[in-house]
């Protein structure tokens, strides 16, 4: 199982709605960049508008960010696409046998080691923009 792809579609929007700041950003166009249905741009939107990172008029098409993108991480995204449940990116099975072991004491050796883990990844996202992601795309788009 992966993180859910609407995290990845929350930053090309937020990405694409930098580079699109002067034209008109409806739902149709954000979708057609992402490759996807506008009914998953609008839902993702909402998640995005919720969180305070975009500003969408309901019956006017287009969308604007609600912050510079310097000041928007890739933490802040995640979070606002609710990819998973706070402190819950890594799941442990239920109910292990306690006749066992190893299933009597796997939750509390592993629990420790997946919160950790989940603080470093959430670390390392806050550390990068959506600056940083646009700035790379122009660098690796030069044509």
């Amino acid at each position: 199982m992966s993180i859910s792809s609407r995290f990845a579609v929350g930053i090309h929007i937020l990405t694409l709605l930098e580079f699109n700041k002067k034209g008109v950003n409806s739902s149709e166009f954000l979708a057609g960049s992402v490759n996807t249905n506008p009914a998953v741009i609008r839902k993702i939107m909402g998640m995005l508008k919720k969180a305070g990172l975009v500003k969408v008029q309901p019956g006017v098409a287009g969308a604007e960010l609600a912050k510079n993108i310097a000041d928007i991480t890739l933490l802040d995204v995640y979070r606002a696409v609710n990819v998973v449940p706070e402190q819950e990116l890594f799941s442990i099975h239920e109910s292990p046998n306690p006749q066992c072991p190893v299933g009597r004491n796997i939750q509390d050796a592993i629990l420790p080691l997946f919160g950790t883990a989940q603080l470093a990844m959430e670390k390392a996202l806050g550390s990068v923009t959506i600056e940083d992601i646009w700035e790379d795309i122009k660098l690796n788009d030069r044509d």
